[in-house]
């Protein structure tokens, strides 16, 4: 019975880890999606059909949910807007995200019942890690485009100024920038879309601005919006205020990065004092204190 079990845990690690290997051979290159990204843009036609597989996923999906909503597992307004805030604004991600965490936690408790040795404290441990794992990829992809806006967010606002200064609306600078920035920046394209789809909804300028720094909870974005209404207020003129309002980015970007860089300085002293420094004094005082003793152990016979 035991050698059957090791060889069934055998055959599994080999097969997980074959399906990674085959995952990572597999994917596509980042100048591949780039690739298929353009070419998506100008193809003719209709949308492709929908493979079996995702056929498959989408079903499955919807039987989950009504299981889901059966239960009374609901999805509240703070997940909503996480997931709007990662730019998941499809339904099926949310339904992805409750049966990950649903399967991981079912498939933890199956691994931990399998194998005897494993206690009850660190099953909870896993299981645990398990239900969180979701969370806490959401939050990381979360951080990560907000991250993307705020680098590419200075050079999104020259392109619109350039836009502007070329005889272009406002919505129509916004619209246009959107439109080049989908292969260098989709991230900042989707936003613009957004804010434009809004737009034509019927909602106004101000209010679809101050909508996307509530999904990104930018400070930057913020500002911009604070900007875009003074603008209206005042009737400045709007070219003006967005070059402003790009090189301080930039310059708020090269401060951020002369206080990174000099904290380093301060950084260094941990591994300075914890393993650099006790090396050379091995290296300096060892051959030193090995013949001092030496001497000391002559004297004393």
């Amino acid at each position: 019975m035991n050698v059957f079990f090791l060889l069934g845990i055998q055959l599994t690690v080999f097969l997980a880890t074959t399906l990674v290997l085959v995952w990572f051979m597999t994917r596509p290159t980042p100048a591949a999606r780039r690739l298929a990204g353009v070419t998506q843009m100008f193809t003719l036609g209709g949308p492709a059909e929908a493979s079996t597989s995702s056929r498959l996923r989408t079903k499955g999906l919807q039987i989950f949910r009504q299981l889901r909503l059966r239960l009374g597992l609901t999805e509240t307004d703070k997940l909503r807007a996480r997931f709007l805030a990662a730019g998941m604004r499809e339904q099926k991600s949310i339904d992805s995200y409750f049966a990950l965490r649903f399967l991981g936690t079912l498939a933890g408790i199956v691994v931990c019942s399998f194998i005897p040795q494993v206690s009850f404290f660190w099953m909870v441990v896993l299981v645990g890690l398990l239900y969180l794992a979701p969370n806490l990829g959401l939050s990381a992809l979360i951080k990560k485009r907000r991250k993307i806006i705020e680098l590419g967010l200075p050079d999104a606002l020259d392109l619109m100024v350039v836009c502007i200064e070329a005889g272009l609306g406002l919505d129509q600078a916004l619209m246009r920038t959107g439109q080049e920035l989908q292969v260098s920046n989709p991230v900042i394209a989707s936003e613009f879309l957004q804010i434009n789809l809004e737009q034509r909804a019927g909602k106004p300028r101000i209010e679809a601005w101050q909508s996307l720094a509530e999904r990104t909870q930018l400070d930057v974005v913020k500002g911009f919006a604070n900007m875009l209404s003074q603008t209206d207020r005042f009737g400045t003129p709007i070219s003006q205020s967005m070059g402003a309002f790009a090189d301080s980015l930039r310059k708020r970007r090269s401060q951020q990065a002369e206080e990174r860089a000099a904290k380093t300085t301060i950084k260094l002293m941990f591994p300075l004092v914890l393993f650099i420094f006790p090396s050379m004094f091995i290296v300096l005082l060892g051959p030193a204190a090995i013949t001092i003793a030496r001497s000391l152990d002559v004297l004393g016979k």
